[in-house]
This record gives structure tokens, sequence and C-alpha cells, in this order.
């Protein structure tokens, strides 16, 4: 969810107006904040997730399962509620928080407090989440639950797929062929991006993903869904114009990705060093976890040939023009712009040694004064260009209330832009007036249908951030093989069918592998020897400021960084291939066995990590495959392409009765 604020947003025309302005204020703000908080040290490890729902609303007697729209109210009651939990605990933290999200139909859920580094944290997780679903379908209608589910199979579809009905024809922000104006949260700032971005682009964003051809789809595919004939809106031509794609599913508005859900998580690391070190080692991995949690296989009640939702969400929110898009050349605007403002990581951001120059191997443009302003304030190369990076893009919603702001006082400029740049991994400043140290946000992974799932998925994560820093793990490779990983981590079926860069040694220059025998669990005594011989006690807690590794005295690279890395299968990275690849599970085991862990709880994590070590392995399917294979063998499908209401009510009943239980996990 981005930046909330109250007041007047401007339309396009007055927005442009001000960009210069957003920006220059923006970065003096996060100055303001590098300033005072450059060197602060010494941050504990504080974590959180975000789960994202879908209200659905059951009509047993139709079959149908539709997107409940009554956002504003449910938030409203839950708020009422946590604040009754909090006042009779007297433990405010202890209590959940929801929020709201774009769609209307969407709610935020995050922990009442940060989880700590103490082991029996890990073991919260799963405890918070079903608490957090409980509490949300406990004050719902009967017939409303919270889902977990990546995209809506029937969103956008013609016809009846929201509680209540509302005409795609008053779409006056995206202009939509096939989403009605309150499919949005009402709050203003939603509305104001969605007509801003279709404003700055010039069009509508146009969304194609490959369709999924069955034995009975209709070849050349054209969508008889769409309403090519529609002439509302000046756009309502665009679909037949070219952008509607033969054998894709075509679709044309924001809350198509945004009307997506996933699962997120921030860490506060030890100090900015530490954060920038995180961000970049994090960017392979991210690829690599959204492969592992694909979850989206279904678009506007068709098929698709894809997995999962990076691409849909990036073209959703695609606000560049056609001249920053490269199909017209540059005369208005200032960039050549590769990618949408939702997208993956272009620039590694440490300053450290094992950062070599080449990996940043694409085209990221960035604006040369902001640059030089930073590096003129004393921000290294490598930061100042990530930021000025960001700060190529237009600011899309502005209030008129908050254009003059104290920039001692304020960072919502920063934010502004920060938070609209959508990325796999954000490098997060403190902010103004809070407690909260430098962050990192890790945000590839699509939501599981399960609570077990997601807060398997949570702890991994979590788990493999503190190896990578213990074990001063290098797992740098060029930032345009992460870009090919990212495309193929989308594709069907990509833990069977497809291959991922990554580095062959994933140590750094000096340091060795911890690893010498075959991976373990963990042990039971809290005393152990080190590498020395010396007995150690084991920590209760994880933690952070790990030292960077220290560069040898005699170390320069050696040959190109083409010999670095080479293509892997998921499981090979998971679970291993040989001394210099151990797998990053392997390497999670030897970070459990410096911590002093107990039995049950060892057993429990042991469990979260087995989902990831079977998923990696192929031998248990990702929530996508087993959505799709759960349509194909519907006796209601016809094998050609088409999910129908039917299909998609068994589908909501059989993943609603997964989650708790009733129905045998796949």
């Amino acid at each position: 969810m981005g930046l909330l604020s109250l007041g007047t947003p401007l339309a396009w025309d007055d927005t442009k107006k001000h960009a210069d302005h957003v920006r220059k204020h923006g970065i003096t703000q996060f100055l303001h904040i590098w300033d005072r908080l450059k060197d602060r040290q010494g941050d504990e490890l504080l974590w959180g997730d975000e789960v994202e729902y879908m209200v659905v609303t059951f009509n047993s007697e139709e079959k149908s399962a539709r997107l409940s729209l009554r956002q504003s109210e449910i938030l409203e009651k839950l708020q009422s509620i946590t604040d009754n939990i909090a006042s009779n605990q007297g433990e405010a933290h202890s209590v959940p928080t929801f929020h709201p999200e774009y769609g209307r139909f969407m709610l935020e859920s995050t922990p009442g407090s940060p989880y700590t580094g103490n082991v029996p944290d890990l073991l919260l997780v799963e405890e918070d989440m079903r608490y957090r679903r409980r509490l949300a379908r406990k004050y719902l209608e009967p017939n409303e639950i919270p889902m977990s589910m990546t995209s809506y199979p029937l969103l956008g579809t013609p016809g009846v797929f929201t509680e209540p009905y509302h005409d795609p024809a008053g779409a006056v922000s995206s202009h939509s062929l096939f989403l009605p104006e309150e499919i949005a949260n009402p709050h203003a700032r939603f509305p104001t991006l969605t007509a801003n971005i279709r404003r700055r682009r010039g069009s509508k964003v146009a969304i194609n993903l490959p369709l999924f051809i069955d034995d009975r789809t209709p070849r050349p595919f054209v969508d008889p869904t769409i309403p090519w004939q529609r002439n509302i809106y000046p756009e309502d031509s665009e679909a037949k114009q070219g952008a509607a794609l033969i054998d894709h599913v075509y679709m044309d508005a924001m809350g198509f990705g945004m009307g997506c859900s996933c699962l997120q998580l921030t860490f506060q690391a030890c100090n900015v060093t530490e954060a920038r070190r995180l961000y970049d080692l994090l960017v392979p991995v991210a690829p690599i976890m959204l492969a592992l949690t694909a979850a989206s296989p279904l678009w506007r009640g068709y098929i698709a040939d894809v997995d999962c939702r990076w691409d849909v969400v990036a073209a959703s929110v695609d606000d560049r023009t056609e001249e920053e898009r490269g199909l017209k050349p540059l005369k208005e605007d200032r960039f050549r712009i590769p990618k949408s403002r939702y997208g993956s990581v272009s620039l590694y951001i440490s300053d450290g040694w094992l950062n070599r120059p080449e990996y940043n191997d694409i085209e990221a443009p960035y604006d040369e004064a902001i640059f030089e302003h930073l590096r003129g304030h004393g921000i290294d190369s490598a930061l100042a260009k990530h930021l000025s990076h960001l700060f190529i893009r237009d600011p899309l919603v502005v209030f008129s209330e908050m254009v003059d702001q104290d920039d001692e006082a304020s960072n919502d400029h920063f934010e502004n832009l920060q938070s609209t740049n959508w990325q796999t991994v954000r490098f997060k400043p403190p902010p103004i007036n809070s407690p909260i140290g430098w962050r990192v946000e890790f945000r590839p992974m699509e939501v599981q249908p399960t609570d077990f799932e997601n807060a398997a998925f949570a702890v991994f994560v979590v788990l493999l951030s503190r190896a990578i820093l213990k074990y001063s793990m290098n797992l740098y490779i060029p930032i345009s093989k992460v870009d090919e990983n990212m495309a193929r981590a989308q594709r069907r079926d990509a833990v069977h069918t497809q291959k991922f860069y990554f580095r062959k040694n994933v140590f750094a220059p000096g340091t060795t592998s911890p690893i010498s025998t075959p991976a373990s669990s963990g042990t039971s005594s809290p005393i152990e020897p080190n590498s020395n011989g010396i007995p150690f006690k084991k920590e209760r807690k994880m933690r952070n400021c790990f030292p960077p590794p220290m560069k040898p005295e005699s170390w320069e690279p050696e040959g190109s960084i083409e010999d670095e890395y080479e293509e892997y299968t998921l499981e090979e990275i998971i679970n291993g291939k040989n001394e210099n690849m151990p797998g990053l599970l392997r390497l999670i085991y030897a970070y459990l066995d410096t911590l002093d862990v107990m039995e049950p709880e060892k057993v429990k994590i042991g469990h979260y990590l087995d989902l990831v070590r079977r998923r990696a392995s192929g031998s248990l399917i990702t929530p996508a495959t087993w959505i799709r294979n759960f349509v194909r063998s519907h006796p209601a499908y016809k094998f050609d392409s088409v999910v129908n209401q039917e299909i998609n009510h068994d589908l909501m009943v059989a993943v609603d009765e997964i989650e708790r239980g009733v129905r045998e996990a796949p």
C-alpha cells in the first residue's frame, strides 16, 4: 500500500507542473534523513510480514463466488474490534492491524508489532497469520471469506463478478472495458492514481498474457468477451486498434494488477551499510522465490500460459509515454525508460568491494543533476545512482495541501516517488520521528492459499537473510541475468521447465563454506566448538550487525563476470549441487546449527523448510500448477481455456477447505 494522505488530489495536468518541485524537495528530505541517521548503528533484527486477502462472498445455490466490495465497512469494524482487544488486553502491540489496499475487495494484514530475532518468534508467524485470518473471518458476513489468493480468476469477466454489481461503463478513472469504477478503494489517492497513469501514458495500460491453448481452444483466439464496439470513452477503440493481441488474455486497467495479492517481508538492518548489502544479495534471490511461490494462472476468466502476477502488475501501472517506451524519438520527455515503475531492480546499491561495476549491465537512466547533487553532498556513487534512477519518474498523485512542506520535518515528497517505484526489493530509509531504522523490503513472492505456506516462506527468507550475512555470501550476478530469471520464473511450471542463472561459488573470496557434513537440522547442545575447537555458547537470538567480508590483501578480480555464474535448476539452487553450490537450504541449516534451538522448535522449523525443499524438487506442486490442474479436471471444463462461474465457485470452495483443513492439501 502506498502513501495515504488526506487532501485534494490534483489532476495530471496540474500534478506535472509540480514534478520538479516534488523531485527537488524529495531529495532534500532524503538528505536530511541521511545527515541525521547515516551513522546510526546497532539496530536489532526486527521484521514483519504483510499478507493480503481478497474478501469473497459465496452463494451456494447459484454456485457463485464474487468479490465483496465492503472494504470500508469491514475495516471500520475490524478497527473497532482490534481497539477493544488492545484496550482489554492492555497490550496493543499484540493485536494485528488491518489496512486498506487498492481493491475495494482487499484487506492487508500485518502483525501488531514486529517479530524479533528470538528463535521462538519464528514459530509465532503462522500463529499470528492464523489469528489475523480468524479475526477477519469472525467479523465478516456469514457467507464472506478472507482468501489469500494472488489473483481472482473472474475479475473483469462479463456479467457479475462483484457484490454488489457495478457497470464498467462508469469507469471514469480507468476507462476500462471490464472493471467498474467501484472496484477501487474510494480514497482519493486511488482513482487519481488510476486516472493519472492513463493520462500521463497517453492511452490506457495494455496487459496481454499468452493464453493457455487447450485441446478445444479456438485458433486463432480472438476474445469474444471484449466489447469491441463500445464507444463511451475515446480509448474504447484501442483494443480493436491493436492493444488486444490475438491468442492472449487482454486487460486494460490498473485494477487487474494492483488487485493482486502478495506476501511481503521487511527487515530492519543493523545500519545503512548492512541494509544496502542485504538489499543487493536478495536481488538475485527474488526471481527464485517468485518461481517457488507461483500461484496465479487464471486471469479474466481464462487459463493463461503463465503462473505469476509480476508482469501483470508491471503493465497495469506502466505510465511511460510512447517516447519513454522507445516507440517515438525523445522530444517532449527526458529519458527512454526500459521498465515500468513496477519492475525488477535495475541497480545494485552496496558500496562494498564485492559489488563489481560490471554487474550493473543494463540500461538504467538516471537524473544527472540529482546524481551530482547527491555526490556533492557526500553520497557515494552507487547509492546516488540508485536514488537518481528512481527520481527520473514523475509523481503521480500530488495533494494541493501538501505541495509546500517543511523538508526537515516531512518525508512525504521523498515517499511520493519512493513508494511508487515498486521493485522486487526496496531500500527503505528510517521514517521521520520514528524509532525505526534502515530497512529492506522483499516483495516478489506470491501469496499462498494457506497460512502454513505463507509462514513457511516467511521463515525461509528471514533465515536465509541471516545466513547470507553470517557467511559473507556473494550472490552477485549481472542484473541482466536477474531480469532473465524474472521472465523464466513466470513461465508455466517453471520449477520443472526452467533453469536459472546463479552464482557458481556463493562465498566471498577468503571465506569458506560452513558445510563440512551432510545437512542437519541442528544439534541439541547449546555449547559447541567453533572452527578453532574453542567452545562457544549458542545464541537463542538471530541478530544483525554481521561484519562485512574482509577483502583479502592480494585479491583482484579474476576473469570476466561471465565465468562467475551458470544455469541451475531450482532444486540445485535450493537443495544443492556441489561444494561451491551447497544449496541455500543447507546454508540455512548450517546457520540454525549456530543457534540454541530446542527440539520442538527444530521440528516445526523443519516442517517449514521441508515445504520449500519439496517445492524446489518438484515433489510438491506450486499453487499455480494445482489451480490449473483443478480447472482442467473439473467436470464443467470444456478444454477451451475458459473458467466459468461454476468452476470458479468450486475452486474457491476447495481453496477455503484446504486452508481450514477440511480438505486434504495437495
